[in-house]
């Protein structure tokens, strides 16, 4: 099966090198993951959000066919790194991940933030006066990867909509979040307005298309090329702005 996908994207990418309309003729198809959250806006079934929203214009403006799966995180990102056709996405772009995709973006922006119970009291000035503290974070993403790496006490969810739950529940201290411009009304969505605060904002990060190291670079330049076109003909803004007053797809991972 791998073998079949790889050599059908080598060929679009052949056909086009060497002049031939193979690439107009048979369109490049990407299989795209995401996962998708319960306080993202939805279309049916389907992922949507900011970076939903910017992957589909890359996809059409580079002439690029593709079907989207939401998924669980874990799968999605196993995804990614085990099928030649397929990348995953909002994907925090860390030097431990730089080798293991070909990345297209930044798609979208936001803050690691460490997160408290309003009734607790915490003077965070940077984030080693939180080592004492039990931190919750979801397995396997960015955030944990970046605290385990760091030798913080950390309690991994499976899911990371219960780690408010816990918070509040008083079996974690601080929970590792990452939130966009709208953190208020996401938060107002899930029910926490004035139960859960912010504390400390100790990273920011950029989030991108990672497509396995198969995808072919041509593929690659073309969906940045289109990204920047969407930079200088003011879609992105645009899109970005669409969200200023809806709760966005919080930053993965």
């Amino acid at each position: 099966m791998k073998t079949k996908i790889l050599a059908a994207l080598l060929t679009v990418v052949s056909g086009n090198l060497t002049g031939a309309p193979a690439w107009a003729q048979t369109p490049p198809r990407l299989y795209l993951a995401t996962e998708p959250l319960p306080y993202a806006p939805s279309e049916g079934e389907q992922a949507a959000g900011i970076a939903t929203d910017m992957v589909r214009d890359i996809m059409r403006r580079a002439g690029i066919d593709y079907t989207m799966h939401p998924l669980p995180w874990k799968r999605a990102y196993t995804a990614a790194l085990e099928r030649p056709d397929a990348c995953v996405y909002a994907t925090t772009r860390t030097p431990e991940r730089e080798r293991q995709f070909k990345w297209a973006g930044p798609i979208a922006a936001a803050d690691w933030v460490l997160m408290a119970r309003a009734d607790r009291k915490f003077t965070l000035r940077s984030l080693e006066d939180a080592r004492p503290y039990r931190i919750g974070t979801y397995h396997g993403d960015a955030r944990d990867q970046f605290l385990r790496a760091r030798g913080f006490d950390v309690d991994p969810a499976s899911n990371d909509q219960t780690n408010p739950r816990k918070l509040l529940m008083g079996r974690i201290d601080l929970w590792a979040a990452s939130l966009g411009p709208n953190s208020r009304q996401t938060l107002a969505r899930l029910g926490y307005t004035d139960k859960v605060v912010p504390v400390l904002v100790f990273n920011r990060i950029h989030a991108y298309l990672a497509c396995n190291r198969a995808v072919p670079d041509p593929l690659m330049a073309r969906m940045n090329a289109a990204l920047d076109a969407m930079e200088r003909d003011g879609t992105a803004g645009r899109i970005r702005s669409k969200y200023d007053v809806q709760p966005e797809q919080t930053i993965r991972r």
